[in-house]
């Protein structure tokens, strides 16, 4: 099996391309400018898939068995990818997101028939103007399209943080370190999924190739439901400290955000501030070992022995992000003080 991948490199795409090349007999093809290092094993074609015209020509008459994409944000990204790959594979993976499902949804139980709508998010809006263009090119022109919809993913290299700055988790780390308070939306009890990329990657490849995912989406998330306060307390638990808490409304977060540039609202109001348990059978009867294999208590730990362990790579500090969060909390301690 021929496998191409559109990136292949990312937080999700590696352990993917990784497992591919470590457990199948697949020929791995990472079709990307080169900017980051292949997994072992994976072949690599150097192009800007931005630049079409020069993208045709490398590919020339190549075909794949499956084209993985994973940087498709837009609709002219996939507009292209069906120009490029029409009649050039068997089948084509998108990959979308589980904040594409409505916000709130009518049941907090999401299966892939839940409505797509997300009013608060553009990320989100432009993922579902994607998957409608591919299905109408899957109906009308017999285009190979799986979908695919990740929750919040991780790998050893990212923390799964509800708020955080423009230079992601780090600075909350920082704060847990320092004794200092951090901000949980809203008051922490909304249900949420985070999923190690090794046992996303379970899932995905277990539709590179099956037939009967053609048509089809998916949403790949591990079983483990958490809180917000479970998943903050276990980051506390694996660096030692003491968490100390300050919920605040996830509707105060996104107005005030907005003065430090940050779009908390399609962040917690259009994704991470409403309770989802994803019903994933659908999946299962695809991939029957599609299973948590890495809960967060341990994967939060592996995480955190990397990131420590690599302060150039990993800890990026964020003083504007640590000033807002004193200025919120501090306003929200002299607002008790008023009342």
């Amino acid at each position: 099996m021929k496998v191409l991948f559109i990136g292949g490199t990312g937080q999700i795409s590696t352990a993917i391309v990784e497992r591919l090349v470590e457990e199948t007999d697949a020929e791995v093809w990472l079709l990307n400018r080169g900017n980051r290092t292949a997994p072992e094993g994976a072949h690599q074609i150097f192009a800007d898939i931005h630049d079409e015209a020069a993208t045709a020509e490398v590919l020339g008459d190549q075909t794949f068995d499956c084209v993985c994409e994973f940087i498709g944000f837009k609709v002219e990204d996939v507009e292209r990818d069906f120009r490029l790959f029409s009649g050039k594979t068997k089948q084509y993976i998108y990959t979308s997101s589980a904040s594409a499902y409505n916000k709130p949804s009518a049941d907090y139980v999401i299966t892939e028939g839940t409505t797509l709508a997300n009013p608060h998010w553009q990320y989100s809006r432009d993922k579902i103007a994607c998957e409608e263009y591919l299905m109408q090119r899957y109906r009308e022109d017999g285009f190979p399209v799986t979908i695919v919809r990740p929750s919040h993913t991780y790998d050893e290299r990212n923390i799964p943080i509800g708020v955080q700055g423009k230079r992601g988790f780090w600075q909350v780390i920082r704060r847990m370190l320092d004794g200092k308070p951090v901000i949980i939306q809203g008051d922490g009890t909304s249900l949420w999924h985070v999923t190690f990329n090794r046992d996303f990657a379970v899932g995905y490849t277990g539709l590179i190739g099956n037939r009967r995912a053609i048509g089809e989406a998916f949403q790949i998330t591990g079983d483990e439901t958490l809180s917000w306060n479970q998943i903050y307390q276990t980051i506390a638990d694996a660096l030692g400290v003491e968490l100390k808490a300050c919920r605040v409304s996830s509707d105060f977060l996104a107005a005030v955000g907005d003065k430090y540039g940050l779009d908390l609202e399609g962040s917690l109001i259009g994704d991470k501030s409403v309770s989802v348990v994803f019903d994933n059978r659908k999946l299962k009867r695809l991939v029957p070992e599609m299973t948590t294999r890495v809960p967060f208590h341990a994967g939060v730990r592996i995480a955190l022995d990397y990131i420590l362990s690599h302060p150039e790579e990993c800890q990026e500090e964020d003083p504007e992000f640590d000033a807002w969060c004193d200025r919120v909390i501090d306003a929200l301690e002299k607002a008790k003080e008023m009342i």
